[in-house]
């Protein structure tokens, strides 16, 4: 049977750039002719996705899928954890709820999974070419390393050679590597092949004596210097720079209230990517201004966020630019704090008999449950004046909602979703402005309500955008990594690479 090659991104730390490294190697293979998939065994996020058949997983391996021209399967990452609280989070296994977990139950049980790590691993390799297997935080956690199954624990299970990448915007990147290095175990050491020096802005003369002595002094070779490369792809978590960042003055200012457990901010990268808007994320009342647009994003824990939104004086003010007449909406946990109630008398989100009062500008109550939706659907927008955008989106909510008022937008059955009054806009469907299509009717609204001349231009939709990046990421990858080496650790060179070539399948 044929098992797929294999290579294995480390780093020295979390946000060195590995996920990216990763997506631009999935492109990179695909280009090359390879059917290539991504695989990292366990992730921690937030943003989440939704398969095709209704499984979850995490966003970063549904990025490099994507780059790599397959659909996003859940095998890719057989277990991700929901971070719920800063000592807890919700374990999800093969794409389902499997519990919520302390961290340490779940470092107690985690070896356990080896085996479901295992299967969705070779089921994988039996079907493509390459398997390109991302690390998570540090090799070098020396705390963690004796029931690793994400770092060298993986590389020794599936026999994968390693690249250890650094992140130099950092600064102290020759410590990190070297550091990293020098605490691994000298079999864990063996494994890896070469290093990379990630995120590099300057000229690369004057690292030249910097990188000699980091070979000399840990016998492995330097593989690449990756610039900074400028791309603009969906974020994992809340290390995402496009949390923090100010954007420039543009004619359209969207503001997104940035929850304490804010996930799925993936939504509004096309609204990111459009050229009147600008897209903060802010957490307290100087920051919030007078945006054109007020986003209460998705979150999971709801009522808890709820709380810190009231406890930053930030509930009144959301309220006051409903009132004013600004635009609202409100994402899945973000459309549910708009309601009059939320109820959780199971506990699903840690208290059992909690309910709090909602905003109360939408006429929506929702009762939390254990049981989870999950699901991709297509609809159209009901409401005016965004009436008429075909969504193509997914929903990923715990919890029901009663709607006694207009609908958001309807399923091609004729069944109701979200809810809708006046100039505030709720609704359960991630990904909404990914067609392009409501992108475009939210900026005509904005446009109109504030007197700005828009330009007709074509849709754009995400995905066309993303292909560019795609691109574009891969190009600058190529041109500062010694792929030939790469190729050549997984036994892929020459006569023998060109063989085990095949078309891949967009």
């Amino acid at each position: 049977m044929r098992k797929a090659r294999c290579i294995m991104v480390q780093g020295t730390m979390s946000g060195v750039g590995k996920s990216l490294l990763c997506t631009a190697l999935c492109r990179i293979f695909a280009q090359d002719g390879y059917r290539t998939a991504p695989f990292k065994s366990q992730n921690m996020a937030l943003n989440s996705y939704v398969t095709r058949d209704g499984l979850e997983m995490g966003r970063a391996q549904v990025v490099q899928a994507q780059a790599a021209g397959v659909e996003p399967d859940v095998r890719m990452n057989p277990i991700l954890l929901k971070p719920s609280s800063d000592t807890g989070s919700q374990v999800i296994l093969k794409g389902e709820i499997l519990g919520q977990m302390s961290a340490v139950e779940y470092f107690r049980q985690k070896r356990s999974l080896i085996p479901d790590i295992l299967s969705a691993y070779e089921s994988l390799a039996a079907q493509y070419d390459i398997i390109v297997i991302e690390g998570a935080g540090s090799p070098a956690e020396i705390n963690l390393k004796a029931d690793d199954i994400v770092n060298m624990g993986l590389a020794e299970l599936v026999d994968a050679p390693v690249l250890l990448a650094g992140d130099i915007d950092r600064g102290g990147v020759f410590a990190q590597l070297y550091g990293t290095v020098a605490l691994l175990e000298s079999q864990e050491r063996a494994r890896i092949r070469g290093l990379i020096i990630n995120k590099f802005r300057g000229d690369e003369a004057l690292l030249r004596p910097g990188l000699t002595m980091l070979e000399e002094k840990t016998g492995l070779p330097v593989l690449g210097v990756v610039p900074y490369l400028p791309v603009d792809l969906d974020d994992e978590d809340s290390l995402a720079p496009r949390l923090t960042r100010r954007e420039e003055e543009t004619s359209l200012d969207v503001a997104v209230i940035r929850l304490p457990h804010i996930s799925n901010f993936t939504d509004f990268a096309p609204l990111e990517a459009h050229p009147l808007m600008g897209v903060r994320y802010v957490q307290t009342l100087r920051e919030l201004g007078t945006p054109d647009l007020l986003i209460l994003p998705g979150t999971k824990s709801t009522l808890d966020d709820l709380l810190w939104l009231r406890e930053q004086g930030l509930e009144a003010s959301v309220l006051a630019c409903a009132a004013g007449g600004t635009p609202v909406l409100g994402v899945c946990g973000g459309y549910q704090m708009l309601g009059n109630s939320l109820s959780d008398p199971e506990g699903t989100e840690g208290v059992s008999g909690r309910s709090l009062e909602g905003l109360g500008l939408l006429p929506v109550d929702t009762v939390f449950t254990a049981q989870k939706t999950r699901t991709r659907v297509r609809a159209t927008v009901q409401a005016l004046p965004l009436a008429g955008a075909e969504l193509e989106a997914y929903e990923i909510h715990t919890g029901k909602s009663i709607v006694g008022g207009e609908a958001f937008a309807r399923f091609p059955d004729g069944r109701p979703e979200g809810c809708a009054r006046g100039n505030v806009f709720g609704t359960y469907l991630h990904g909404l402005f990914d067609s392009g299509a409501l992108t475009e009717y939210v900026a005509q609204m904005l446009c109109h309500r504030k007197g700005v001349e828009m330009e007709k231009k074509p849709v754009v939709s995400h995905w066309a955008y993303q292909q560019e990046q795609f691109d574009k990421l891969a190009e600058g990858v190529r041109a500062s990594l010694d792929l030939a080496a790469v190729y050549d650790m997984m036994g892929l060179t020459g006569e023998k690479r060109r063989e085990n070539a095949c078309k891949i399948e967009r």
